[in-house]
């Protein structure tokens, strides 16, 4: 009995190792952004395949360790499959967000892909019946007006992108894979598989599935600069091994809804490191929409992750 108490975390490990986590992941955005500039390819979608594929694999090869241990998972099928289908949904997510940021700013890209907790209530209320209040349902209101604002007041500015309303469906596509991935994270780990086990499989399969994409595209992998290279090297380790294996070792010890709704802080970070490094500045529309949208967001999910943490 001890030593299951001992394995328990505290409260504030769980909030250290989810602020490390914030940090680490926004970074991916700033990653990308240097592997554009360093190429001067920004609107490219072999390229940006290329980008999610390599995060992918080099984070593959970085746990290829643990996957001799595979072999003694005691998880049955079902659970298994459910982190398989997390890495597909995080093959998705990558995908579709990182080319969202060859046609939009850093700041719209990231505040749009980071609404997570929406999704995963209104997947929670279709999946598994969680009652939605009337505050939820505000708060999504008003976090989608916020992303209208965003998709479509981008337009305006110099740092708004080459396209920024397909840049916000992309972002907004990114989102619902990334929820489908945290919520089938959460299940898994529930169900018995330990972090070690869970991430191994799901980073392994989100690599499979985005291995063949660059060459289908006619980019390949070879080419670059060793600094494209370099890039990806961090991006893997730091934003990849670092955030978001944080983020899914809290989702054993937290709901799906607090640990997504943390992940709001990243498009503060990203955009505050986009300004310093490269003088991103979006569209005084996209702030006012971003705003808005985090504040609908904040509505809908701040009293239940309140719940959430006392529970």
């Amino acid at each position: 009995m001890l030593s299951k108490l001992k394995q328990i975390p505290s409260i504030w490990q769980v909030r250290i190792i989810l602020t490390i986590g914030v940090f680490a992941v926004s970074t991916a955005a700033i990653f990308v952004r240097l592997c554009q500039q360093e190429t001067g390819i920004f609107s490219d979608v072999g390229f940006s395949v290329f980008i999610a594929s390599s995060r992918l694999l080099i984070t593959a090869i970085i746990f290829t360790p643990t996957y001799g241990n595979l072999r003694y998972i005691k998880a049955d099928f079902r659970t298994i499959l459910m982190a398989v289908g997390a890495g597909i949904c995080l093959a998705l997510h990558f995908s579709t967000w990182i080319t969202s940021l060859s046609f939009t700013s850093v700041a719209a890209s990231v505040t749009i892909v980071t609404t997570n907790p929406l999704w995963v209530s209104l997947l929670s209320w279709w999946l598994w019946g969680v009652k939605l209040k009337g505050r939820n349902w505000l708060g999504i209101f008003v976090a989608l007006g916020g992303s209208v604002i965003i998709a479509f007041g981008g337009n305006s500015g110099d740092m708004a992108g080459s396209n920024p309303l397909l840049g916000a469906f992309l972002a907004l596509l990114g989102s619902w894979f990334a929820s489908g991935y945290i919520l089938l994270g959460n299940q898994a780990q529930q169900r018995g598989l330990k972090i070690g086990e869970y991430v191994a499989i799901a980073y392994l399969t989100s690599a499979l599935c985005l291995l063949p994409l660059p060459f289908i595209f006619g980019t390949g992998y070879a080419g670059y600069s060793p600094l494209v290279y370099i890039y990806l090297v961090l991006m893997a380790i730091v934003s990849q091994v670092i955030g978001h294996t944080s983020f899914n070792w809290s989702l054993r010890h937290l709901s799906p809804t607090t640990v997504s709704l943390v992940i709001l802080l990243e498009p503060v970070g990203s955009t505050i490191l986009a300004f310093l490094l490269f003088q991103e500045i979006p569209p005084i529309t996209v702030l006012i929409g971003a705003i808005i949208l985090l504040t609908g967001v904040i509505i809908s999910e701040y009293k239940q992750h309140n719940m959430s943490n006392k529970n």
